[in-house]
């Protein structure tokens, strides 16, 4: 006869297992919340989109924020001078500024902390990616702040009763001592990056409301200190001739900010971090899908760390089957992009002639996948699937490539960061040539391949040539000429076309003057013999480059430009080469890019 204790005791203990994904079990046991492991998770796939964001998103994300707490301040001194200073009910209204921050997706600094650093933790995101969302982030919230104060102190929304208690709130914590502002900010920063951990395991949109309503009640009912606000307040002061800005800043907001990141970052990140089970590992990385980075990746991050002599990385992808591939010490190495395989035929036919004129090439495709939705494909199994339908697709693409005598491999991607994944990878597979597709990611929208933040503070791991396709169609080549390494890059690409389907060349030289005809005639001959090009049509044009490249683009179907050589300044000032323009002409595009040493001082002003 069986045991009903035993058999109970099993069915509520299948209930239960049946309950871990947070899903309700059935039967007599409902698990309908997320356990510490699922929650961490959660907050390690968010992390990925917040570390992986760009600057311009961030910084304006965290605009929108510190000008939202315009709102906090704005109800507390009213709210306080219209219940003459009750401490219930002048702070009421006092969260109504984090909840349209929260609930809206906006970047606050202290409710950024505990995202980012997770992902840290687990070393997938280095140190400086972090501080570089942090600073970010800040920097937006201040200047949002700023505008706040700004419309406070001089845009005649507070009443003169109003006013008076915005400079006494303001001028109270800056009365406060050092050490008793620096233990009340750490208090904030617990509380407000606790709501993030709490928000995160929460089901529904009241149940999130309640949590940041409650939350950030406390801040002004324990009489805690908020970085933000503080700016906020410290901003008001300064524009109103009550205080000096730098005192302010050092003696009030300065103590805040420290006391936030800390209450954030150690008394909530690192205790929810280590009261998690070592199952977070595999949630957290997809079930071995990225490696971590190595310490000193970690601590130095990407563009630091080349500063050392090494190529080291600041993120690891969701998934990156490059990593260990191995064998790449072909004589030379293409890397070959793609967002969707089945429909990227120009790039690889490009691929494939520049390949045919090399020795020995190795082709390596890389399946790119911007976007990926944890709540579907979060498990192993579901990566499992990923890949293989990926490989599938690029299999198909390589056995081709393969019947014309070329090596090739293949792998995929799943970041966030997109296209811009692939520099590391470039750098890491020790890459010759990268060949990419203009889209959506806004490579060349400045001029040359990289955004200008990269432009600025790394050099290029390999020659990259952008296509803007319209068709593959290398039967008439026009290719404008300027002597330097692009150029050369191009003329490669030229000989490539020339050698595998018999393409026409025209070479363009365009000078201002009449007067500079003839010597541009000569130089033009040198530089075609250097490059092998001396049998192409040749020709010499005067006025302007981007009229005369939409004249020349009438007779090609092709068309080689080269990365422009001035710096991000002065382009922004001389609007020197026009490339939306270039886009415009309706042909195949090809913008080629070299690397070259460049000052700091040349790569803005040259």
């Amino acid at each position: 006869m069986p045991d009903d204790g035993s058999d109970a005791e099993r069915s509520v203990r299948q209930a239960v297992e049946r309950s871990r994904s947070g899903a309700p079990a059935v039967g007599r046991v409902v698990r309908d919340r997320f356990s510490t492991d699922e929650v961490f998770q959660r907050i390690v796939a968010a992390a990925d989109e917040e570390v992986t964001a760009s600057n311009r998103e961030l910084f304006f994300s965290g605009l929108a924020a510190g000008f939202a707490i315009t709102i906090t301040v704005l109800l507390y001194v009213s709210m306080s001078a219209s219940t003459g200073g009750d401490p219930v009910l002048s702070v009421l209204l006092y969260p109504l500024g984090f909840i349209y921050i929260i609930i809206g997706g906006y970047q606050l600094y202290t409710e950024n902390t505990l995202p980012p650093v997770a992902l840290t933790l687990e070393r997938l995101a280095s140190v400086p990616a972090l501080l570089r969302n942090w600073i970010v982030v800040l920097l937006g919230n201040f200047l949002g702040g700023l505008g706040g104060a700004a419309a406070l102190a001089w845009g005649g929304v507070l009443s003169p009763e109003a006013a008076t208690v915005a400079a006494e709130i303001a001028q109270k914590g800056i009365d406060t001592g050092a050490w008793p502002l620096f233990v009340k900010s750490v208090f904030a920063g617990l509380i407000v990056a606790g709501v993030v951990w709490v928000e995160y395991a929460a089901r529904d949109t009241i149940s999130r409301l309640a949590v940041i309503y409650l939350a950030f009640l406390a801040i002004p009912l324990g009489g805690l200190f908020h970085v933000v606000v503080s700016f906020t307040e410290t901003l008001y002061l300064t524009f109103t001739g009550d205080l000096r800005l730098l005192v302010g800043l050092t003696e009030f907001v300065g103590p805040v900010l420290v006391g936030n990141t800390v209450g954030g970052v150690v008394l909530v990140t690192v205790v929810n971090y280590f009261q998690t089970s070592e199952k977070r590992l595999a949630g957290a990385r997809f079930e071995g899908g990225r490696r971590q980075l190595s310490w000193r990746e970690m601590l130095l991050g990407g563009r630091i760390s080349r500063l050392f002599g090494y190529a080291g990385r600041s993120y690891v992808p969701l998934v990156d089957t490059t990593a260990g591939d191995g064998d790449t010490e072909g004589p030379y190495h293409l890397l070959v992009p793609v967002a969707n395989p089945e429909s990227s035929d120009s790039l690889l036919r490009l691929g494939e002639t520049v390949a045919k004129t090399e020795d020995e090439a190795i082709i390596t495709l890389v399946h790119i996948i911007p976007e990926y939705d944890p709540h579907s494909q979060y498990s192993g199994s579901g990566r499992e699937r990923l890949v293989a339908d990926s490989s599938a697709k690029l299999e198909r693409i390589c056995d081709r490539i393969e019947g014309d005598g070329i090596r090739c491999r293949t792998s995929t991607v799943v970041s966030h960061r997109s296209f811009s994944e692939v520099f590391d990878i470039a750098e890491r597979e020790s890459v010759d040539l990268l060949l990419v597709e203009r889209g959506d990611n806004h490579l060349w929208s400045s001029g040359r391949a990289e955004g200008r933040l990269d432009e600025l503070t790394r050099r290029l791991p390999c020659d990259v040539i952008i296509l803007e396709d319209r068709g593959f169609d290398p039967e008439r080549v026009l290719l404008p000429v300027v002597d330097n390494p692009h150029a050369a890059l191009n003329a490669q690409i030229a000989r490539a076309l020339r050698s595998v389907h018999d393409s026409s060349m025209t070479l363009l030289s365009v000078v201002r003057s009449e007067a500079e005809r003839e010597r541009a005639a000569e130089d033009l001959r040198n530089w075609a013999i250097d490059h092998g090009l001396e049998e192409e049509s040749q020709v010499v044009e005067t006025g302007d480059v981007e009229a005369a490249i939409e004249r020349g683009a009438q007779d090609h179907s092709m068309i080689l430009i080269g990365a422009t050589e001035q710096g991000l300044l002065s382009r922004t000032v001389s609007e020197s080469l026009h490339y939306d323009i270039i886009s415009e002409t309706g042909r195949t595009v090809l913008m080629a890019e070299r690397p070259t040493e460049r000052s700091f001082l040349e790569r803005l002003f040259n």
